[in-house]
């Protein structure tokens, strides 16, 4: 099977029992409509499975829950995984799964155990699949692999779906999910991308709560957080007529206000951002055109942060500004190591900080 369409006569079901009988190996893209899904096969048995809908941010979910069972998995690690991988490169293959090279490299840098790494791969399944289930029609494709990938599972497909399609009705009967509508967006696209991702982000909340191998956890405690659950933009999203986009990493709500304030009257964005690990996707979308860092977080060390930034390709250029209270030889030498552009110390006027700023967006 290399392309076939399936629809409410002819289920993807079908298609799937094709894939398992003939022992396939490849990369399945099925598209339904705005929306695709990547289920990695070899000898007809899932090793793994994604869709275009955040992987990172469903990646990063489950990497947290799992580093309760796996204290190793600090945010430093998670953090460097998604800079390494979440950015496409030219190299990696069309069947290549860029979060399941993650994975791989989890494990080849002995961060995950091979068992470790099937439960994850596991979770992760479950989650896709059970949002592909709603879909009523679409096309798939199957793609070769170019090279042999790393399988750390095998599932059963049949069997997987079938739990799904059982925990979804579960859910939907108990509230727990948003029922997808059926829209006819064109002639290509019967599938709600909306639909869809009220459901991602209910399935998100459900996801930390449930009971799991890598937790014991109440569903009983979503409550009516679910219900309310709804997809709006980030209430500090940037101002599209402001030439440059600033993004301010510090923990502290004052900082960031005070920020703000300084580059109110600048034509600038302020991109505010009080948790590095949780915005690093607001930081790798909206691609500022300069971050200011602050130095000493609960969560994580400042230094180390843009030492991870300038790995990642879309920042290696980017100016980068310490902000700290420590005005040290030796703090500027770690700030200048890690490639940090400079340093600006606490506490700073609203003319320091429009000078430093303006120096390296000029």
């Amino acid at each position: 099977m290399n392309h076939n369409r399936f629809s409410r006569e002819f289920p993807l079901s079908r298609l799937l029992t094709q894939c398992v009988e003939g022992h396939t190996d490849g990369c399945l893209c099925i598209s339904g409509g705005l929306v695709s899904w990547f289920i990695y096969l070899k000898q007809g048995k899932l090793i793994y499975a994604s869709n275009s809908i955040d992987p990172f941010g469903r990646f990063d979910r489950y990497l947290r829950r799992l580093s309760v069972q796996v204290p190793t998995l600090v945010s430093a690690i998670r953090i460097q995984a998604r800079l390494m991988f979440e950015a496409p490169t030219q190299e990696m293959a069309a069947s290549t799964c860029r979060d399941y090279q993650a994975v791989s490299w989890l494990v080849e840098q002995r961060h995950l155990n091979p068992a470790q790494a099937a439960i994850l791969i596991e979770e992760i399944a479950k989650e896709v699949l059970e949002s592909l289930l709603s879909v009523p029609e679409g096309d798939c494709k199957l793609i070769p692999f170019e090279q042999d990938p790393d399988s750390f599972c095998h599932f059963d497909l049949p069997s997987l779906m079938q739990f799904c399609q059982s925990r979804l009705r579960q859910r939907q009967a108990a509230g727990l999910t948003a029922q997808p509508r059926t829209t006819a967006l064109n002639t290509t696209s019967s599938y709600s991308l909306s639909a869809l991702a009220q459901q991602s982000s209910a399935r998100s909340i459900a996801v930390t709560l449930e009971p799991s191998p890598l937790a014991s956890l109440s569903v009983n405690q979503v409550g009516n957080q679910v219900g309310n659950q709804a997809v709006n933009p980030p209430a500090n999203s940037p101002r599209g007529n402001a030439p440059y986009k600033i993004a301010c990493i510090d923990d502290s709500p004052t900082i960031l206000k005070s920020i703000n304030a300084y580059l109110n009257d600048e034509n600038v964005a302020v991109i505010m951002i009080n948790d590095p690990v949780k915005a690093l996707m607001q930081v790798i979308r909206s691609k500022p055109d300069l971050i200011l860092l602050d130095v000493t977080m609960p969560n994580l060390d400042g230094y180390e942060l843009c030492s991870l930034l300038r790995k990642h390709p879309s920042f290696r250029r980017t100016p980068v500004i310490m902000v700290t209270s420590n005005s040290g030889f030796i703090d500027r030498a770690k700030a200048k190591l890690v490639g940090a552009s400079g340093y600006l110390t606490k506490p700073f006027t609203q003319p320091d900080l429009v000078k430093m700023v303006f120096k390296h967006l000029s």
